[in-house]
């Protein structure tokens, strides 16, 4: 499903938005906004964006019945799947899903079904919380970024979207490790976030951080992504290419009389569009 102008603008602010939440601690101090009102602010900025990229690729003819259908499908898969194994060493069983689908069904359906999967599974686990918007961020670029990897076919595609799927895994964790380095270290510490640093003085602050709370977590996630992908991979892929093929998205839809081009109307009008 390509991605349309207005969806691509909708989609392209929401990244913004999503960038300058995760990144600020290098260019803005804290104080310049309350960290208690951060998380709010940016989980109502990132609804309306998502909502507008699902309007506007509805809008724009990019997002059917069908489309919203699958949308809606794989976000209740995720969900479902997500309690197996959140919490255990790392490990995060959406995270094959969401690579596949946006290899298959684009960046922008990557996107979306990243912030509704988080979401969805959020309200069933009660894990509702000032920590979700990151999660549905971290979520929404990581199947973005599926969407635009480059085309290939066989065992290369599969392992490109394997070793992706492991990248994703230290992506996610990377990202999500800036939600609260700014407010949870001992700022007399050598790894906090001290304002005022330049960016590499800070970014390699950082770096240790990441590396010295989140690395071996990240690396369970990676390795259960990058298998899920070898193994599933070949067969989730088939099933979702020829759920798109059936589905005939973006399927122009027109209408020829009974008797073809020649014969007089009749009133009576048949259906020539996809089935």
């Amino acid at each position: 499903m390509r991605l349309h102008p207005r969806a691509a603008t909708a989609a392209g602010l929401a990244a913004f938005v999503g960038v300058v939440a995760f990144f600020w601690p290098f260019v803005v101090a804290p104080g310049r906004f309350g960290s208690s009102l951060t998380p709010p602010l940016i989980f109502g900025s990132l609804l309306v964006l998502v909502l507008a990229v699902v309007f506007a690729e509805i809008a724009d003819g990019g997002i059917d019945s069908k489309a919203l259908a699958m949308l809606g499908v794989l976000s209740a898969v995720n969900a479902a799947l997500r309690p197996l194994g959140a919490g255990t060493a790392g490990v995060e069983t959406v995270f094959f899903t969401l690579v596949l689908a946006g290899r298959v069904f684009g960046a922008g359906f990557g996107f979306t079904l990243g912030c509704t999967s988080l979401f969805a599974s959020a309200l069933i686990t009660g894990g509702v919380g000032p920590w979700m918007p990151y999660q549905m961020f971290g979520c929404a670029f990581v199947g973005m970024l599926a969407g635009w990897l480059p085309r290939l076919g066989g065992r290369k595609e599969i392992l490109v979207l394997a070793l992706y799927g492991a990248f994703s895994g230290y992506l996610f964790g990377f990202l999500l490790n800036l939600s609260f380095w700014p407010f949870s270290v001992d700022p007399h510490s050598s790894i906090a976030y001290l304002p005022g640093l330049p960016f590499t003085q800070q970014w390699h602050r950082y770096l240790a951080f990441d590396a010295a709370t989140s690395l071996g977590w990240d690396t369970g996630r990676a390795v259960t992504t990058f298998l899920g992908v070898l193994v599933v991979g070949p067969a989730v892929l088939g099933s979702f290419r020829r759920a798109a093929r059936r589905a005939h998205f973006e399927a122009p839809v027109r209408f020829e009389p009974v008797g073809g081009e020649d014969s007089q109307p009749t009133g009576t009008e048949r259906w020539a569009g996809p089935l």
